[in-house]
């Protein structure tokens, strides 16, 4: 039996959840100015401040008088801060958002006197495998965390694993992070409770003191917590008063022989509560699109840009990270908190994209104005297609691509827009109101290129870029007003476009860099582009599909797809769309007992959008008659029905050797669960999901024990894989092996009416109070997701997802050219290359607040076999360094570095140029 006891003082602070951030707020400023004035009060008394710094800025911008009392018992060790920004959910946010977070965090704590340096995650809802990885490259040797730890763990520490084989000594919470509150409950017992609950778990401390965590959500400590304490160990175990970091590195002494490796979601010791991996999909969407706008514009803004704008990149990268709090993105508050963080995000994502537009705006300035760059974030060269608007090729020609360097391509033209913007007529003494409509020589979003004044009609021509010479309105002011005094009467006003249309065009753009293409007309004998061949002329259901040479498709009589691989491999009824009754809450799922399961719909309509040669597509309709509601007792779908068309747009591209897919209805049906199933052509008993620096592999069940059904649903962030069936993804979502391994089902949308509700069929206990949460069943809202299916029997592994999975997520970035027009094209350039199988770019952006310019990049080996990554750029030193920027180790590279990687391994290194070697070049 444990002969002591130390109690941590502290509170859990949830930052929005069944309130919004600023009434919590007030709450914490409160908990807070009670927190300080006990500590001055009484030298005994230490505090943790739940291991995130989010609350200690939110505070001191309340309070900023009070930030040197803060840095004093900073600095005394009684207060500890750190070392997140906040505390997050690991599986809906990128990997590195969760370094960033962990980067912002202890630069924060750095500032006010220093950071815990305990890897600390009381609550959130499971952990990723490679935070050990993260952990240790970021010098932590320890971590604290309650949900998810597997059965296998007897004692209160076990060593936790990452798939590289890093390893950091975790603190188990086996009862939680209040675990000290029931012993305080009686205070003039406070002595008897804690004995009984040594007895109790004197198993789990091997000689070790008991650790108490004297603290729950929102809440201060009672300022008479440390009298309480003392007159109890008077008469008891004696009792230590410390910080988290003070138990784990002053008090535990016991040998750790436990050893767990990888992602911990097992429900035995807690809930995990996987239904927030599903639920309010707009906030899933919203985090992918913040975090790729953040990272494209700190790539383009490192290698292409003068401009330093660090500060605007932290401001998006703040934003983002304050979302990904585990009860912000997962989607688990009310309607205002949801509504506030999907806010956030966006004005995350419009911070990052006016920094990548300023950014790509400077070498646009050295392309002519009749053409466009294309700049490829990706630190890989590629052939992209890419969508412009250009000038409609008159008739008998063809359009064109023309590079810098000369070569050309023909191109796919996909829409025409109309020529005639306006028709009017009226008295010349109206004519005066239309000219108030030209700024300078802007009119409805286009320029006056010329216009035409003859007795009795003006013609105004408009175009893109003007050809004709300058526009003078003063001058135009004067003729239309001496042309109506000599002309009196009705007046025809004719407003035309240029004839425009869109064109998708390849265009073949370097390894992290820019390039420059044109489109004109030619003429009709011009090269033929390569064709995407259609499987069929005619679109009935049972006979439509297409081809690319890599994969097919063919659409069945119900809707669904028959996809076939290069390698033969054959996908049959992918896109089955399954949808079931939810009686759960934004934590869990759950079917009614009554369940009905809608598959099968009522009518099914194909047409053919476009027909190559680059690009094909189709639009399959498939109208279902989904019940509108559950029933008055929940148990059971409502009787009435509302007919939902889905559209499924399904497309093929040139060279890729997979088939997007898009998925689009109006949701007017509440308590459902929508999910795509992709059929595998064998069972199948693992599964395996990319995301946070890892490609996770999981079987058929999760483990159970606690009061949670322990259902296999599980996180995919970038790419999930079954079998020969692999699907690319847009966003993080919700997966499950079904059918006993015949079929991988992808949660499209689950809709719920209640953050918690208190009695749920598979899961003992509310997660929180019975709230509504209307917004969550997303009624009235177009559901969208893109994902693509990319067959082959190698698996993922020997189809190159990571690689591919990169390529679907992130498309080039397009801007017109801003230089005179008809003008040369500049040559391509590159920047960052980088090359290896298997090796994952997270981040490529400017060393921050380095005036010698270095370009940090951060690489991870994503298989179990290791490699080499190879990069290549203008550089010619590099030094690695650790999670937190701190160096490790240099070397002279001239443009060429290359890095064995361990498998799994993340390494950071940081490119410069020697100060003789640097040109005028970003």
């Amino acid at each position: 039996m444990p002969n002591s006891a130390v109690f941590v003082p502290h509170f859990h602070w949830d930052r929005e959840w069944y309130e919004p951030f600023q009434v919590f707020r007030h709450r914490l400023v409160t908990a807070l100015d009670t927190v300080l004035e006990t500590a001055e009060a009484d030298p005994d008394f230490r505090f943790t401040v739940d291991g995130q710094m989010a609350a200690v800025e939110d505070y001191l911008e309340m309070r900023p008088e009070n930030r040197e009392r803060v840095v004093a018992l900073v600095r005394e060790g009684r207060l500890a801060i750190g070392p997140w920004l906040i505390l997050l959910d690991e599986f809906l946010c990128s990997g590195e958002t969760i370094v960033r977070n962990l980067q912002m965090g202890w630069a924060a704590a750095e500032r006010l006197g220093g950071s815990m340096s305990i890897g600390y995650l009381p609550d959130m809802f499971g952990h990723i495998a490679q935070m050990p990885q993260i952990l240790a490259r970021a010098g932590f040797e320890h971590a604290a965390l309650w949900r998810g730890v597997p059965g296998s763990v007897e004692g209160h520490a076990f060593r936790w694993r990452a798939p590289d084989g890093s390893e950091v000594r975790t603190e188990f919470l086996f009862d939680g992070y209040d675990n000290g509150l029931d012993v305080l409950l009686v205070p003039d017992q406070i002595g008897r409770a804690l004995g009984e609950y040594a007895r109790m778990t004197a198993e789990r401390w091997g000689g070790d003191p008991v650790l108490a965590m004297a603290g729950t959500d929102h809440n201060a400590p009672d300022p008479q917590l440390t009298t309480w304490l003392r007159k109890a160990s008077a008469t008891g175990l004696p009792i230590t008063v410390a910080t988290l970091d003070e138990y784990v590195r002053g008090h535990v002494r016991a040998e750790v022989t436990s050893v767990v490796t990888g992602e911990l979601r097992s429900h035995v010791r807690g809930n995990i509560l996987p239904g927030v991996l599903s639920v309010r999909l707009g906030l899933k969407q919203r985090m992918a699109l913040a975090e790729r706008t953040v990272d494209h514009a700190e790539r383009v803004n490192a290698l292409w840009s003068r401009r330093d704008d660090s500060a605007f990149l932290e401001l998006a990268w703040h934003k983002i990270i304050e979302s990904t709090a585990h009860d912000s993105v997962v989607g688990s508050g009310t309607d205002e908190t949801c509504d506030q963080v999907a806010a956030r995000l966006a004005e995350a994502a419009q911070t990052a994209r006016a920094v990548r537009d300023a950014a790509l705006a400077e070498p646009a300035a050295r392309v002519p104005s009749d053409a466009y760059l294309v700049a490829n974030p990706l630190p890989s060269a590629r052939t992209a297609l890419v969508e412009v608007d250009v000038a409609a090729p008159p008739e008998g020609t063809v359009l064109v691509a023309t590079g810098a360097d000369g070569s050309t391509h023909p191109v796919q033209l996909i829409s025409e827009d109309p020529t005639v913007l306006s028709d009017e007529r009226m008295d010349a003494s109206q004519l005066e109101r239309v000219l108030r409509r030209i700024h300078r020589r802007e009119l409805f979003g286009l320029l006056i290129d010329r216009y035409e004044l003859t007795p009795g009609s003006l013609v105004f021509h408009l175009a893109e870029v003007p050809a004709g010479g300058p526009f003078d309105l003063l001058i135009l002011r004067r003729e239309v007003a001496e042309a109506a005094a000599a002309h009196p009467g009705e007046w025809q006003v004719r407003t035309l476009a240029e004839a425009r249309a869109t064109a998708l065009v390849p265009v073949e753009v370097p390894a992290g860099g820019l390039t420059a293409v044109r489109v004109s007309a030619a003429g009709a004998d011009s090269a033929p582009a390569p064709r995407l061949t259609p499987a069929t002329a005619t679109v009935p259901p049972s006979a439509a599909g297409l081809s690319n040479g890599l994969v097919d498709v063919v659409v069945a009589g119900d809707g669904t797809l028959v996809v076939t691989g290069a390698d033969g491999t054959v996908l049959a009824g992918v896109g089955r769309l399954v949808d079931g009754g939810d009686r759960g809450d934004s934590y869990n799922y759950a079917p009614p007992a009554g369940d009905v399961l809608v598959t099968e719909p009522a009518r099914v309509t194909v047409e053919r959008v476009e027909n190559g040669p680059l690009r094909s597509r189709l639009r399959v309709t498939r109208e279902y008659e989904w019940p509108d509601a559950l029933a008055a007792d929940r148990d059971v779908r409502g009787g009435t029905t509302v007919r939902t068309p889905v559209e499924t747009l399904v497309e093929l591209r040139t060279g890729e050797p997979f088939v997007r897919i898009s998925t689009a209805f109006l949701n007017r049906s509440a308590d459902h669960r929508l999910r795509f199933h992709v059929p595998l052509p064998a069972p199948v008993t693992a599964s395996a999901s990319a995301g946070q620096f890892a490609v996770t592999e999981r079987g058929l069940t999760a483990e159970g024990g606690w009061g949670e059904y322990p259902l296999p649903t599980f996180p995919a962030s970038t790419f999930v894989s079954a079998g020969p069936a692999t699907v690319l993804l847009d966003h993080s979502s919700e997966y499950e092996l079904v059918d006993d391994g015949t079929a991988l089902a992808i949660t499209l949308l689950r809709a719920i009416g209640s953050i918690s509700v208190n009695i749920h069929p598979l899961r003992d206990e509310p997660a929180a109070s019975e709230i509504p949460a209307p917004g969550a069943q997303d009624l009235g809202m177009r559901i969208e997701n893109r994902l693509a299916v990319l067959p082959s029997a190698a698996g993922w592994r020997g189809a190159d997802a990571v690689a591919l999975a990169e390529e679907f997520r992130n498309d080039v970035l397009v801007t017109r050219g801003t230089a005179p027009a008809s003008g040369t094209l500049p040559p391509d350039e590159s920047g960052v290359r980088v090359d290896g199988e298997g090796v994952f770019v997270s981040s490529i952006r400017r060393v921050p607040g380095d005036a010698d310019t270095g370009v940090e990049i951060r690489l991870a080996a994503m298989n179990d076999t290791g490699s080499t990554a190879r990069v290549t750029g203008a550089f010619t030193e590099a030094t690695t360094v650790d999670l937190l920027g701190r160096p490790l180790s240099g070397t002279s590279a001239e443009g060429v570095l290359e890095l064995a990687l361990a498998p799994w391994e993340i390494r950071t290194v940081v490119l410069r140029q020697r100060p003789a070697d640097r040109t005028d070049r970003p």
